[in-house]
């Protein structure tokens, strides 16, 4: 499958990147655009998805950063300078229309990124996202419309990143370290150092779900 990497760069707002989402999706569903990897830094920011239960965001009104309810599955998680997001807006008609599948696929991408780095990075059962050991490493929350895939994954990188979830409970985990790439290597690592070698894997990992033509 095509998927074309573009770096969006740092500091992006989170709705200037879902605008951006939204316009490319729409091109992808009419095929006047191939699947599109996106992968920036997005400035202080908290999101949760579509539910009832926001107890994850402890106290809203006292948040530093604002918050935003977003169209994906899951609960509170930030992002912030240090951390890598990716958006791939892909087709996944030809992928096999699971989602569950397509989950995995990020995962595996991710997993095996950090592996370029040293890192032992793993899944847990039961829970979506990137762990080494108990500590999460990366969250993962996909949204879908009309078989076209949307947001992605957010995977902290340096240790700037860590900050921001010292005001919410992530994911709405109770419990839960957060670390970080850097932390995990032992060893400085820029955030697009790390999107490049990652771009590589999501493109490995997301054709490798592609279904042959007859």
């Amino acid at each position: 499958m095509q998927l074309v990497d573009q770096w969006l760069g740092s500091n992006i707002a989170y709705n200037d990147a879902l605008a951006l989402q939204e316009s490319k999706l729409k091109e992808v569903l009419d095929g006047t655009s191939p699947n599109t990897f996106f992968q920036l830094e997005h400035a202080p920011v908290y999101t949760i998805g579509r539910t009832r239960d926001k107890s994850s965001l402890r106290n809203p009104a006292h948040l530093p950063h604002p918050t935003i309810e977003i169209n994906r599955g899951g609960q509170a998680t930030y992002h912030g300078p240090g951390q890598l997001v990716g958006y791939p807006i892909v087709d996944l008609r030809p992928l096999g229309k699971d989602l569950h599948t397509y989950i995995r696929a990020i995962e595996q991408a991710l997993i095996d990124t950090c592996n370029q780095y040293d890192i032992d990075a793993t899944r847990r059962d039961g829970l979506t996202g990137v762990w080494v050991g108990h500590r999460k490493l990366a969250s993962i929350g996909v949204g879908v419309r009309k078989w076209i895939g949307m947001h992605g994954f957010a995977i902290n990188i340096t240790k700037e990143s860590l900050i921001g979830f010292l005001s919410i409970t992530p994911c709405g985990l109770d419990g839960v370290k957060i670390t970080c790439v850097e932390h995990e290597a032992k060893r400085p690592i820029s955030v697009q150092d790390f999107a490049k070698t990652c771009s590589i894997q999501m493109q490995r990992c997301l054709s490798a779900l592609e279904t042959p033509t007859p």
